[in-house]
């Protein structure tokens, strides 16, 4: 049996807290091809407590833990701003790179990032998890293979809740230069969901808005003032054709979640689900002609995660991991890696760029 790899993970400390603990570590857990081999925090009290808890070791410096000649993949699941400070070493260290969505704060150190990988020749992994989704990739082939007969419109939307209540530990979200948004998360996530599944978008309209400037901190007991876009449409334009409407919001109460419908000439899918698609499990529907919608059972094989791997958020990132694996292995290549996730940030740029200019934007591949 071929040794796992063994992997370094930046942002996951004793508390059991974020995106580290709740999703990664259980992922490398079901996964005999990557090995949880040290973690690194942003302290060293920090740094200590995970070692002794997770029973691996520590570090509080990410080139420290870069430097370990049996790491062979860093992965970054910190606040969007600290990724480029901690993707940058690891790729002069010469490692593979797991980096969460979105890459960087802003275009420019995504391109930076993406850039640095390519000279350095090692393999990228970004996390829009939702490509590895099973129920996802079913809808990528049942339009590929013509199910749909001629895809003419696509909608799709996630009404989020909290848009009113918010704690401390979130404040920093509420900065637009800091990346980590409705815009950069919800809208970058489910549009490349969209492009995967239906094809490349060509032409963007957009408005975006700040419909509540200021969030109040309910544990600290006080109001900031918020620049962060909380309500993003979109009107666009595929490469086949099809015209799609997108809207992302964060609303204040009773938030109706995710819904994806594709409609073609012999065929409609209609698929649903709680939060974004990429964590909680999705419910398809689909109907040829004018039959009724019924559920549709996604084919085993389409799983990219062994049997018996929990649902979840670690199982999209599970299959993440996976083919991450594969592609280290000299088994095809890996996508989406740091060059596509430019691509999406520059999607998001053409957005931000029609919203603020009042005109549609056309968009590269």
């Amino acid at each position: 049996m071929t040794e796992p790899l063994r992997l370094g993970l930046v942002g996951a400390d004793a508390s059991g807290r974020g995106w580290g603990p709740v999703a990664h570590m259980p992922a490398l857990a079901g996964l005999d091809e990557i090995e949880l081999a040290a973690v690194c925090t942003s302290r060293l009290e920090s740094a200590d407590a995970a070692s002794e808890a997770f029973g691996i070791p520590a570090f509080h410096d990410v080139r420290e833990l870069a430097a370990q000649p049996d790491i062979d993949i860093v992965s970054v699941v910190v606040r969007v701003p600290r990724h480029r400070d901690v993707v940058v070493p690891a790729l002069e260290a010469g490692k593979h790179v797991f980096s969460e969505w979105p890459l960087g704060a802003n275009l420019a150190e995504a391109e930076e990032m993406a850039a640095l990988a390519r000279s350095k020749g090692v393999v990228t992994a970004v996390g829009l998890q939702g490509r590895n989704d099973p129920t996802l990739a079913y809808v990528k082939e049942l339009h590929d293979e013509g199910w749909l007969g001629e895809l003419l419109t696509v909608n799709v939307t996630m009404f989020g809740g909290g848009a009113l209540g918010h704690n401390s530990s979130e404040a920093w979200m509420g900065d637009n230069a800091n990346g980590a948004n409705t815009m950069t998360i919800v809208a970058g996530h489910t549009l490349d969901q969209i492009a995967h599944c239906f094809g490349a978008f060509t032409a963007v309209s957009g408005k975006i808005a700040v419909q509540v400037p200021q969030w109040k901190l309910a544990d600290a007991g006080e109001t900031i003032d918020v620049d962060a876009p909380d309500n993003i449409a979109v009107n666009a334009t595929l490469a086949t054709g099809a015209l799609v409407s997108y809207q992302a919001a964060t609303v204040p109460n009773h938030a109706t979640g995710w819904r994806l419908e594709a409609f073609g000439t012999e065929g409609t899918l209609k698929a649903t689900t709680a939060a974004l698609p990429q964590i909680t499990p999705i419910v398809l529907k689909g109907a040829r002609g004018d039959d009724p919608l019924v559920e549709m059972d996604v084919p085993d094989r389409l799983n990219v995660v062994p049997d018996g791997f929990p649902f979840g958020p670690a199982r999209n990132v599970g299959g993440t991991y996976r083919r991450m694996a594969e592609a280290i292995r000299g088994r095809g290549s890996y996508l989406p890696d740091f060059d596509h996730a430019v691509k999406v940030h520059r999607l998001l740029d053409a957005i931000e760029r029609s919203s603020a200019e009042g005109r549609t934007i056309q968009v590269g591949s």
